[in-house]
């Protein structure tokens, strides 16, 4: 079991730039990431196949200009991190709890 981290740094100095930088963002919501900051998205991936299988699509939704980053951690790795919102700290989100069958 692991995680995928996407961080990216697109350009949005244009109409053209931003609407590309939208349609990346949404296309990782559709691929099932979740929103951890603005410009970082994560997903959890239940087999290294799995998380193959997302960095390939990853790959072929890719902007013509900016820069992608994809971090692969270990689920344990992951149970380690430490979130805060403000000085408050706040709870991981679970794994989740339904089997994907892809």
């Amino acid at each position: 079991m692991m995680w995928l981290y996407v961080m990216f740094d697109l350009p949005v100095g244009t109409p053209g730039e931003r609407k590309t930088a939208t349609k990346f963002r949404k296309f990782l919501l559709d691929d099932g990431f979740e929103m951890a900051q603005f410009s970082v998205y994560l997903r959890f991936a239940d087999s290294k196949e799995m998380a193959e299988t997302h960095i390939n699509r990853i790959g072929t939704a890719l902007p013509k200009k900016g820069k992608v980053h994809v971090i692969t951690i270990t689920d344990k790795q992951y149970g380690n991190a430490r979130i805060f919102t403000g000085r408050k700290g706040e709870r991981r989100p679970e794994n989740p709890s339904q089997l994907s069958l892809f």
